[in-house]
């Protein structure tokens, strides 16, 4: 789009910051995941199968949260951010499956 005087510029800061918060937002739906998960591995009921399920969210979460730091603060550095690296992208990829896969197991064996 281009106004009377040549094309928009778009403001560099804004897209940094609209992608810090989703990851910040991510980052706390995965943590509700793993409370819960974590709530029903310690109830009365927990079996092997929903003990497993709740480890395998854990450990998912506490990789995609590490992860998740490292990218924010490459954004709060400023600046152009580079690109998410495949290596650290396939491990957000995995938690992501983990955090769902042990919550799905939690609910389908809980």
């Amino acid at each position: 789009m281009s106004g009377g005087n040549g094309p928009v510029t778009r403001d560099p800061g804004l897209q940094p910051e609209r992608t810090r918060l989703a990851w910040r937002r991510t980052t706390l739906s995965g943590t509700v995941v793993v409370v819960l998960a974590a709530r029903a591995a310690v109830s009365g009921t927990g079996s092997g199968v929903v003990v497993g399920a709740g480890v395998v969210c854990c450990v998912s979460w506490a990789v995609f949260l590490a992860v998740a730091h490292r990218r924010i603060l490459a954004l709060a550095r400023g600046g152009v951010p580079g690109a998410l690296a495949p290596r650290y992208a396939a491990a957000v990829v995995l938690c992501v499956a983990g955090m769902v896969g042990g919550g799905v197991g939690l609910v389908v064996r809980g």
